[in-house]
């Protein structure tokens, strides 16, 4: 049985023909059937399933959801509020549904964030945020050395946010860039690491999230494909688990 099977009185509830207690009444009354056969209560079906009540074939009438991989370009502020903001991620790609941004890229970074119109995996993603990947290539103002490595690896106290940011994956590109994997989303955490070791950041982008990898050029966007929208559920199977969970890392500045 497929991963995306679900029992027949869900499905029927989820694609907007009648509530689930409804359902049952209907599958009891062998009025539903799967694939021309009459299913017993409890049944799965799948995307490529059949479904007819009395004989007519239902069809899925609430709109899908909308998941996109945007390629945000520098000076693009994170927001839905287009009063305010005349540089808004919501004009600027102009969608012709109702869309918001999962989490925020400052606006002085590039890069991946995803936007959808699916308040469930919204809060999915935000839970689990200090639990999934998000890798990031960053461009700074002087040589780095492997001091500069080790320490951004290793985890760095910032007196301005009162917490020590976790351990993360570092690695040099070339003199000047490093690639940063992070498991946390501290506010503008990058750039407050390299400021504590007197770098600057000139260039920030954001290269992935979770499985989902920038592959559009700046300011374009796409659709995830139904890979990627599987596996990223995968991913966040027990994000729930997280919903109250408190950032652990808090400590007093060292002496």
């Amino acid at each position: 049985m497929s991963d995306t099977a679900k029992r027949i009185n869900k499905y029927l509830s989820e694609v907007g023909y009648c509530s689930r207690r409804a359902a049952d009444k209907l599958i009891e009354a062998g009025r539903v059937t799967i694939n021309g056969q009459i299913p017993e209560m409890g049944s799965k079906v799948t995307p490529e399933d059949e479904v007819r009540v009395d004989g007519k074939l239902v069809k899925n009438t609430k709109e899908e959801f909308v998941y996109l991989a945007f390629n945000k370009p520098v000076g693009i502020v994170c927001t839905t509020d287009t009063r305010v903001e005349k540089d808004n991620i919501i004009d600027f790609i102009n969608y012709h549904k109702r869309i918001f941004p999962i989490g925020r890229l400052d606006k002085p970074s590039e890069g991946l964030i995803l936007l959808t119109d699916d308040g469930d995996i919204v809060n999915k993603i935000l839970r689990a945020s200090n639990n999934h990947e998000k890798e990031y290539l960053v461009t700074v103002d002087k040589p780095i050395s492997q001091t500069f490595i080790k320490r951004m690896a290793g985890g760095i106290y910032l007196e301005e946010l009162g917490q020590t940011t976790k351990k993360c994956e570092v690695n040099k590109i070339n003199s000047n860039t490093f690639s940063i994997i992070l498991t946390q989303g501290l506010n503008r955490q990058i750039r407050r690491m390299c400021t504590y070791l007197n770098y600057e950041v000139l260039t920030l982008k954001r290269i992935r999230i979770m499985n989902i990898e920038l592959d559009v050029p700046i300011g374009r966007f796409r659709e995830l494909t139904k890979q990627e929208f599987k596996d990223l559920n995968v991913l966040l199977k027990d994000s729930s688990k997280h919903y109250n969970t408190k950032i652990s890392n808090r400590k007093k500045r060292p002496s």
